[in-house]
């Protein structure tokens, strides 16, 4: 078995589209173990929007057992179908509680349990990985980056998948 880290951020694009490729080319890599890296393009102070309480929801999900593709899928879609303020907590625990426990997500979030694991993905992705936009993967010694403004195509996925 062999780990993959995947660098993403829920409110990209183009990490969408490659997450719809990723679904589809893991079935045929079943010896990759996929280690999520979520982290935010655009990251507090900077303007506008901000992922930061999906990511923490993230290791939410993960450490109580939630289906980690159901989650992705659910907060690409609170981010990028402007469905919700993705900002809000109340609005994520209520639009994720077909999948989790509602009030403890929300009592999670609130305490801040979370915070500090996000905020170093953040630094370990960009100070630490060398990753300069999302989606980003590396494996066995091997980087597979998005081009900044046009992302990562399926067949480079696939290519890279097959190669590392």
């Amino acid at each position: 078995m062999s780990k993959m880290e995947v660098f993403f951020d829920y409110s990209c694009p183009f990490c969408k589209r490659t997450h719809a490729d990723l679904v589809r080319l893991i079935k045929s890599h079943p010896e990759t173990e996929i280690e999520w890296r979520p982290c935010e393009a655009h990251p507090r102070p900077e303007r506008g929007p901000h992922s930061d309480k999906c990511i923490q929801g993230m290791y939410y999900a993960l450490e109580h057992g939630v289906d980690i593709w159901a989650y992705h899928d659910l907060m690409y879609n609170a981010c990028l179908k402007g469905r919700i303020d993705y900002e809000s907590i109340d609005a994520l625990a209520n639009f994720a509680k077909s999948i989790l426990d509602a009030e403890d997500f929300k009592a999670a979030l609130e305490s801040g349990k979370y915070e500090k694991i996000q905020l170093d993905g953040n630094d370990y992705a960009f100070e630490q990985s060398g990753v300069w936009a999302v989606p980003a993967f590396r494996k066995n010694g091997l980087k597979l980056d998005a081009i900044e403004g046009v992302g990562v195509s399926g067949k480079h996925l696939e290519d890279f998948l097959s190669k590392a």
